[in-house]
């Protein structure tokens, strides 16, 4: 059973709450406290794109995302009365990380509640940079209730994700950042959760280059923000790569900021999303998470939009699991057609899977693993389906492969990638 959250007579901040000015102060603020994270151009993916792509680097920040600026502000902000007695936050992802390290840089305690579902190794990472972890709940909103709660019974002070002047002000000076280097950006990419990094970016970016586009960037499964400032009725929900941005209800303050200075929300699907993970990893040599990589995706997606631009992209966060790291890799591969699998049907009989074997040999695929399957089929008794996966240059030497077996009298069907 869900605990109410406690109801809150405070007044959601304007957009007159966030300003150039309060950005620079948290630029002063939080100093090299955090990692001032390169800014480069990529020359390999600007010819892939036919625009000039700039990518800043918050992955190298110490927990591997931009978060830690926004959560080091808030937590500068406090009494000396509200640190002694610490923050709570609910998070299961960098925010709680980027709370929990500052916190225990500057000796406030930090507790962060997470729902019981959420993975062991993000319980660990949280807890090894210091902060206290609370598991309660099945789904995130159990765990911020509970958080809430706890805010009113132990007197800590909530520390917002992303809804909140002081966090959105500090996210934003990842955009100065950018403008020092570039200043002449003609559009600036941003991926959009809960709304906290693009507010504090568009606000940057309206006061010292006008001219400099907004597009933000969210997943398909989760287009809270879009449905939000273009009053429409959206669905969030399912497994999306880019679990940093799969919120379902945007901030109420950073809703305004992006409605008043954003100047387009733009959906990226999954595909997407795993072949810019991948694109990054390879040319790059730089390891993102599915929301890192939300801007390439948007860019990747929508060329004629972007064509001949200058484009800044915030590579915002490296926190991936390997194994699924992984598995994007082999499935972006699949799709190149340099992997392949491939279903045979043979006769089961002697030397039946040599001849095919002989002809993987003559065009030079090399064979992973093969798979027989005997029992569950609607074959004949002697009757053999075999999945052959296997390794090509790319897909025409696939193509090949499949033409010169069907010719020799083999049923072939690729399996595809959905």
């Amino acid at each position: 059973m869900s605990i109410p959250q406690p109801v809150s007579h405070e007044p959601v901040p304007g957009p007159e709450a966030l300003t150039i000015d309060d950005v620079r102060a948290a630029a002063e603020r939080i100093g090299d406290a955090i990692v001032h994270t390169p800014m480069l151009h990529s020359k390999t993916l600007s010819d892939i794109v036919g625009a000039e792509i700039w990518l800043k680097f918050e992955n190298q920040q110490f927990t591997a995302a931009y978060k830690e600026r926004g959560a080091l502000n808030a937590l500068l902000l406090l009494s000396d009365e509200q640190r002694q007695r610490g923050v709570i936050a609910a998070s299961a992802g960098n925010h709680s990380q980027g709370l929990s390290y500052h916190g225990k840089r500057l000796g406030v305690p930090v507790k962060i509640v997470m729902p019981r579902t959420t993975p062991t190794v993000k319980v660990m990472q949280t807890e090894s940079v210091g902060g206290e972890v609370v598991l309660f709940g099945e789904t995130f909103d159990e765990a911020s209730d509970h958080a809430r709660k706890l805010e009113q019974e132990l007197g800590l002070t909530f520390v917002h994700p992303f809804d909140d002047p002081d966090v959105a002000a500090g996210q934003g000076t990842v955009a100065l950042e950018m403008l020092a280097v570039k200043p002449d950006l003609d559009c600036m990419v941003v991926p959009i959760g809960g709304g906290g990094l693009i507010s504090g970016m568009a606000t940057v970016a309206r006061a010292l280059n006008p001219r400099t586009d907004i597009v933000g960037v969210q997943a398909e499964l989760y287009p809270s923000m879009y449905g939000k400032v273009m009053h429409k009725d959206v669905d969030c929900g399912g497994d999306t790569l880019a679990e940093g941005i799969a919120v379902k209800a945007p901030g109420k303050f950073t809703s305004q900021i992006v409605d008043k200075l954003v100047d387009e929300i733009l959906l990226v699907d999954e595909a997407s999303l795993e072949n810019s993970v991948s694109l990054l990893l390879q040319i790059e040599k730089t390891v993102v998470e599915g929301a890192g990589a939300a801007g390439l995706a948007a860019v990747l997606a929508n060329p004629k939009r972007f064509a001949g631009k200058t484009i800044g992209l915030v590579l915002c966060g490296g926190n991936i699991d390997t194994r699924l790291l992984a598995n994007v890799l082999l499935r972006d591969l699949a799709r190149q057609g340099r992997l392949a699998r491939l279903r045979v049907t043979l006769q089961d009989r002697p030397g039946a899977l040599y001849k095919v074997m002989r002809e993987f040999d003559a065009h030079n695929v090399n064979i992973i693993e093969i798979y027989h399957q005997r029992i569950f089929t609607t074959l004949p008794a002697k009757g053999l389906i075999t999945d052959i996966e296997c390794e090509a240059r790319d897909r025409t030497q696939i193509d090949a492969l499949i033409e010169d077996l069907r010719g020799k009298g083999y049923s072939v069907t690729p399996i595809e990638l959905q």
